[in-house]
């Protein structure tokens, strides 16, 4: 009889503790892959608003900065370039920005822009995503006599103006996007937010 109490203890700790090893054992294999569903710090920075300098940007320039994995070109438009961009609106499809989506409301003007100098924009064609090229110079000869600056895309000959707006005629059926961004200081831009909501 006292044998069979010590079988059954005996049993009752083995069960027991090949219990607590077999779980411990599925908890380590468990982690690793629960860990890897968690998004890393680098994805998680690729989102984060980025902080531009402009101070040093001369006019004419593009600047080109990565947020949430996407091209941002930030340009430093001269006084002639904003001047002109009224003379383009003939040949527009949407001059007036009125596809909301692709720009805050206060990026809803001309210039669709804050300040009209700098120029926050998306660097990918509303065709197909190919990136368009900047072309500021006027009148080249590939592009025609009327030209008058802006991006073309070389992937299906879509054009915008110097405000990002599409050229009729363009393979792109709306403007180029304005992200969310404002001034923290007159020279540095935060893209990715508006007036700090994200």
């Amino acid at each position: 009889m006292a044998s069979s109490d010590v079988n059954k203890g005996r049993r009752r700790f083995l069960v027991g503790a090949t219990s607590v090893v077999g779980g411990l054992g599925a908890a380590a294999i468990a982690t690793p892959f629960i860990l890897s569903l968690t998004p890393s710090a680098r994805a998680l920075a690729a989102g984060a608003p980025v902080e531009v300098n402009v101070s040093k940007v001369e006019e004419g320039q593009l600047l080109r900065v990565i947020w949430r994995g996407k091209p941002v070109w930030i340009v430093h438009r001269s006084q002639e370039m904003i001047d002109m961009l009224p003379s383009n609106d003939a040949k527009l499809k949407d001059p007036d920005s009125e596809v909301v989506s692709q720009q805050p409301d206060y990026a809803q003007n001309i210039q669709r822009s804050i300040k009209p100098e700098y120029l926050v924009l998306v660097g990918i064609c509303t065709h197909l995503g190919c990136s368009p090229t900047f072309r500021p110079e006027l009148a080249p000869a590939d592009l025609g006599a009327d030209w008058k600056g802006g991006w073309y895309c070389p992937c299906h000959g879509s054009r915008f103006d110097l405000a990002g707006r599409v050229i009729k005629g363009s393979p792109a059926g709306t403007n180029l996007v304005v992200p969310p961004y404002y001034y923290k200081s007159d020279s540095t831009i935060l893209v990715g937010e508006s007036k700090g909501v994200a």
